[in-house]
């Protein structure tokens, strides 16, 4: 894989390949109010996302428990490439999504575990719960995927794992657990913008009917 493509996934003019990315290393100075430096925004969080076993039975438990719904469930999300830790993966996730109040829901299941990963990772260390905290990059201004990257760049905070859905589609997680053991999530809106528009629709007024709706990938 051409760095040049690693680079435009990342919001990079060019990047070298990197076997062990910097974002690995625990966040420095400039992510710590006491450093004098200020940190990097992260905007408004649009999503809360979680690292489940069993993504049904997930989907269930909001539904059923806590009244979120209805969920969309992609039994097989269609990422098309995946980089973590600066490598190829083929991590294949299964994702249920849904809107509570003015934020996502997304309750992610990897369906190969063996497959490197974050999600991989953070079950084996933290168990199932909250993996990240959303930013939709709305592509206006310097809303954009390209400038959110750069504005932790400049902190020597990099992706660790990111990859894209097909055009306008990229995302990015970045580490940031120094604020509680979750991390920041990027996520291109170019192609999503109207189906998350959709998601927060179906919410409203939403009376516990046909509450979890698969999506089909061809």
């Amino acid at each position: 894989m051409s760095s040049l493509y690693i680079g435009s996934l990342l919001g990079c003019r060019s990047t070298k390949y990197r076997q062990r990315p910097r974002c690995w290393r625990a966040p420095g100075p400039a992510l710590s109010p006491s450093g004098g430096q200020m940190p990097p925004t992260i905007g408004s969080i649009d999503q809360l996302g979680y690292v489940v076993r069993d993504v049904e039975a997930a989907m269930r438990h909001w539904t059923t428990n806590l009244g979120v719904g209805p969920f969309f469930y992609f039994p097989q999300a269609a990422i098309a490439r995946t980089f973590y830790l600066g490598e190829p993966t083929d991590a294949r996730i299964a994702v249920g999504i849904a809107q509570a109040g003015g934020v996502q829901i997304e309750l992610i299941q990897q369906l190969n575990p063996e497959a490197p990963s974050a999600y991989r990772d953070f079950l084996k260390e933290r168990g199932e719960g909250l993996h990240h905290l959303g930013h939709f990059a709305k592509g206006e201004g310097d809303d954009t995927y390209d400038a959110f990257l750069a504005r932790f760049a400049e902190a020597d905070v990099e992706p660790y794992h990111y990859g894209d859905s097909g055009p306008g589609s990229r995302f990015a997680y970045l580490p940031t657990e120094e604020h509680g053991g979750t991390v920041v999530e990027v996520i291109e809106t170019a192609q999503w913008g109207g189906f998350f528009d959709s998601i927060r629709e179906a919410a409203r007024g939403w009376d516990g009917s046909d509450p979890v709706r698969e999506i089909s990938i061809p």
